[in-house]
């Protein structure tokens, strides 16, 4: 079988065995960048308690996109309260968004990426 585009680019002339794979993250691709920058990075986090917030507004301010779970603090109304003002803050700051995506999660994210507040539905 001869390899086409990728595969003969990265990996010269061998073939691949049947059943062995190619991982696809130790390749790098020409043009390959994304909008964001090298740090534009999706983390997702859990909020245990109050003061994590500040660990993960920090992330925030390096430019990634941060989803937080808040599940555990969900119940104090004090805790919600400041969380929300402070990402709200955070967010003001680095010119990025802040929403809440579903029951549980809150998303942060840089200047220049904003949060759909619409919910994409298929057509039938």
């Amino acid at each position: 079988m001869a390899k086409s585009g990728i595969l003969r680019r990265h990996h010269g002339a061998e073939t691949l065995e049947e059943g062995s794979f190619l991982d696809l993250g130790a390749m790098g691709f020409d043009g390959e960048g994304s909008p964001l920058g090298s740090r534009g990075t999706v983390r997702m986090a859990e909020v245990l308690r109050y003061e994590d917030v500040a660990t993960y507004a920090k992330l925030a301010y390096q430019g990634d996109i941060v989803v937080l779970d808040y599940t555990s603090i969900a119940n104090d109304q004090i805790a919600m309260r400041r969380m929300s003002l402070d990402l709200k803050n955070v967010s003001k700051d680095i010119g990025g968004d802040v929403a809440g995506i579903a029951k549980n999660l809150i998303c942060i994210t840089p200047a220049g990426v904003r949060v759909d507040r619409q919910k994409l539905r298929p057509t039938l």
